[in-house]
């Protein structure tokens, strides 16, 4: 089973271009990163910019509408994610558990679809979405 664990650093979503970041905190978590490889369970992992760096393209009128960051009305944001092989739920949320977030950081944990959990109808429909995550 393939996981995603999001990091979202409360505060985050009104951070400027030029964040800095701790040192000690970036070595901690590369202790944590470390230890996911070492298991055999990352897949891939990344670090956000800002949203104030970002852009958003809305489609509530049917057309593309691009809002620059920073986004007022956003609440909680990515700051990166790491993606997980794991046998269980239980297993990504121990993993989870271990990384070394401060008080302000949530990390969401979010199993992938694969194609088996779709009805025959929605596989055929998507035929070939593998060969699109290869590449």
């Amino acid at each position: 089973m393939r996981f995603m664990m999001l990091m979202i650093p409360l505060g985050y979503e009104t951070a400027p271009p030029d964040v800095q970041l701790d040192p000690e905190r970036v070595a901690a978590m590369m202790r944590y990163n470390e230890a996911l490889k070492d298991a055999g369970v990352l897949i891939t992992l990344d670090g956000l910019h800002p949203p104030s760096m970002g852009a958003r393209v809305s489609f509530a009128t049917g057309e593309p509408v691009v809002t620059d960051g920073t986004f007022t009305e956003a609440k909680e944001v990515l700051g990166g994610y790491w993606m997980i092989e794991v046998d269980s739920r239980g297993e990504a949320i121990a993993w989870a558990k271990r990384c070394p977030a401060s008080a302000n950081e949530i990390i969401e944990i979010r199993q992938v679809q694969e194609m088996v959990d779709f009805s025959p109808e929605v596989q055929e429909a998507a035929a070939g979405f593998a060969d699109l995550r290869s590449k």
